[in-house]
């Protein structure tokens, strides 16, 4: 069965301990501070500055190209606080973590903004219409129970930390690497919470929670898909390594599972253990389909200047208090 709306109540508790957590390990930080102002330039409109052109922008194209999907992606946020407020509610320690997160959210989009403009990265006007676009647009889950939003919020932001953490590696200026890196551990802090959240629904219903996730898991797509060009994006995305199907298994499934230790739980009855067989076996098509694409990006980069293949460090972790 699936958690019934009205167990928000039992896991209230759990999220008043989980909030208090996150706002004594929650770091303080400005959006403004991360910008390189002393890099930027008045454009064309009001202020007469000069137009923005293509050999301004010092970013590999590839990079632009996450970069832009990524603040694209965070400027949604108005549908996903809809989404979440509707789900967990507006009142006690659910609906404080609510506007909390929102907040928190806020400020990536603020500071990915300002740098684009500030190195001229990306054509401003373009942006700006594709923001219009996007946010017009909006943003429905579609998901019907708490156990299928709790699960998506859990697996959304571990790939998002992973998007913002690889895009930051693959850039050659450091107050990128050190933007995305600042934004990725307000990721990460935000996954553990929902994750330790997750654990709780998985102690109240074990099954029906290995179901939602699941569900999740075997359907996961970006709430980016409806930018325009999204798909073009991706590939290339891919292609370079900031964001692949490996990636998001070997870097986001696979830790997330073993966290909530879902494949080696004991005690679920038939739903539960069909829905993680599902798993076990969308992990290896995942594989596979990684394998075929693999082939595809070989040729994809042999075609590119090699200054435009990033190499991330999977070195890289974060701890409970979300820094790297």
């Amino acid at each position: 069965m699936t958690l019934p709306l009205d167990h928000l109540a039992e896991l209230e508790p759990t999220v008043a301990t989980l909030l208090d957590r996150h706002l004594a390990n929650a770091t303080e930080w400005f959006p403004h501070a991360y910008i390189p102002w002393s890099r930027a330039s008045d454009f064309d409109g009001p202020l007469d500055g000069t137009p923005w052109q293509a050999d301004q922008s010092e970013l590999p194209e590839v990079v632009a190209d996450a970069l832009t999907v990524n603040l694209l992606t965070e400027d949604n946020l108005p549908s996903y606080h809809f989404e979440i407020a509707t789900q967990f509610g507006r009142d006690g320690a659910w609906g404080t973590w609510v506007h909390r997160w929102t907040a928190e959210e806020d400020r990536h989009a603020h500071a990915l903004r300002g740098y684009l403009h500030a190195r001229r990265a990306v054509d401003p006007l373009a942006l700006e219409r594709q923001r219009m676009r996007h946010v017009s647009t909006g943003y429905t889950s579609g998901h019907t129970s708490l156990l299928h939003g709790l699960a998506y919020v859990t697996v959304q932001e571990l790939a998002t930390r992973e998007a913002h953490r690889n895009t930051g590696l693959a850039c050659a200026d450091p107050v990128a690497r050190q933007l995305t890196a600042r934004i990725a551990a307000d990721e990460n802090l935000h996954m553990i919470f929902y994750r330790d959240v997750y654990t709780a629904a998985l102690e109240l219903d074990p099954d029906g929670a290995v179901c939602a996730l699941a569900d999740v898991i075997c359907s996961f797509e970006w709430p980016s898909t409806t930018i325009a060009g999204y798909r073009q994006r991706a590939m290339r995305i891919a292609a370079f390594g900031i964001y692949d199907l490996d990636i998001h298994r070997q870097r986001v499934l696979q830790p997330l599972l073993r966290a909530l230790g879902v494949m080696t739980r004991s005690g679920l009855g038939p739903a539960g253990e069909q829905a993680r067989d599902r798993i076990g076996r969308h992990l290896d098509e995942l594989r596979t389909r990684a394998e075929r694409s693999s082939r595809l990006f070989d040729r994809m980069r042999a075609a590119a200047p090699p200054a435009l293949i990033p190499c991330p460090d999977p070195s890289t972790s974060y701890d409970e208090r979300g820094g790297p």
